[in-house]
């Protein structure tokens, strides 16, 4: 797992702002996703983690050209060798582009049309990419069914006939469906109860070795992500505050936020319970602050937290944004 399929360098999202104009003054506009670099490993599974607003899922859109960047870096390095610059690539190579990178939606009924049969919303990409109808369409469609757990004769059902675990499904044979390399699931198991949770988790863990598939799996329960991930990152405000492997991360966490975070998840002897580490006051996410995004609710914020970005710094395996990293 040491090549990369994608390199992704200084990936900023800013919403908003303009230049001003004859009766206006210039305005910020609200920075997203702020200068984010890492690397995803063919056959991996990369974590993102954080919480609501961190930009986790505009992350996901930007690699998948939903939204465009603002300014940045997307390389997306498939197999047969080529080497896609995503972030300015023309519609029609991000159409090309689309049938190797796929995502999977958080919310499966949202995500799938009522109004359409199982085998035209799973096997609509195939229709249009490869030309395929009639006896060749079932049978591809009948195949990815099967692969994901359901019977062949679900094909001609609506996706309302369906619970929430089976829809989901639907939506991960609906990626799968064009063979892709890489696949961005956004929250892909929050909207499922925890049983069907897990089995959701275990499909997509045989499929990914079944199909050799890299997954960029974005969620905010650590559960989750310590159960799925190789390697994790945690994201605050829109900036990577730690990466490391996921054993490295969970058990010796380096940023004050991942130590907020893992204290934060709830478990049932409260003796178990570490030391608080970091409050979460109110701040205002607009208006992020100068130096450290994480200083306002730090207990170890100094005043070089307060005027400085941080450097990333590596400590034991993990890549941590704090400029006290390793002497906490």
């Amino acid at each position: 797992m040491s090549e990369a399929i994608l390199e992704v360098r200084d990936l900023t999202m800013t919403f908003g702002g303009s230049d001003g104009g004859w009766f206006s003054r210039p305005q910020k506009g609200f920075v997203a996703v702020d200068a984010v670099s890492f690397d995803v490993k063919r056959g991996e599974t990369f974590g993102i983690v954080g919480e609501s607003g961190s930009g986790k899922t505009t992350l996901g859109r930007c690699i998948l050209r939903v939204v465009d960047p603002s300014e940045g870096s997307i390389k997306f390095l498939p197999r047969d060798g080529s080497d896609v610059e995503l972030a300015t690539a023309p519609i029609d190579q991000m159409r090309q582009i689309w049938r190797k990178v796929r995502m999977i939606f958080q919310d499966p009924q949202a995500s799938l049309n009522p109004r359409l049969r199982v085998i035209d919303v799973v096997g609509q990409a195939l229709q249009k990419t490869e030309g395929l109808k009639g006896r060749a369409l079932s049978e591809r469609v009948g195949a990815l069914l099967e692969s994901v757990g359901l019977r062949r004769e679900f094909m001609h059902r609506y996706p309302n006939a369906f619970s929430g675990g089976q829809r989901q499904r639907l939506g991960i044979a609906r990626a799968l469906s064009t063979q892709p390399e890489l696949v961005v699931a956004d929250e892909a198991v929050s909207a499922l109860d925890v049983s069907i949770q897990a089995q959701t988790l275990n499909l997509l863990q045989d499929l990914q070795e079944e199909f050799a598939l890299t997954f960029l799996f974005i969620a905010h329960d650590l559960a989750v992500v310590e159960h799925i991930c190789d390697r994790v990152a945690v994201m605050y405000r829109g900036q990577f505050v730690e990466v490391a492997d996921t054993a490295t991360l969970f058990n010796a966490p380096q940023h004050p936020y991942t130590r907020a975070l893992l204290e934060a998840v709830p478990v049932a002897d409260l003796r178990r319970r570490g030391r608080k580490t970091g409050k979460a006051e109110p701040v205002d996410v607009g208006v992020p602050p100068k130096g450290c995004r994480f200083s306002t609710p730090c207990p170890h914020a100094t005043d070089l937290c307060r005027a400085s970005r941080p450097p990333v710094r590596n400590i034991n395996g993990a890549d941590v944004l704090c400029h006290f990293a390793g002497e906490i």
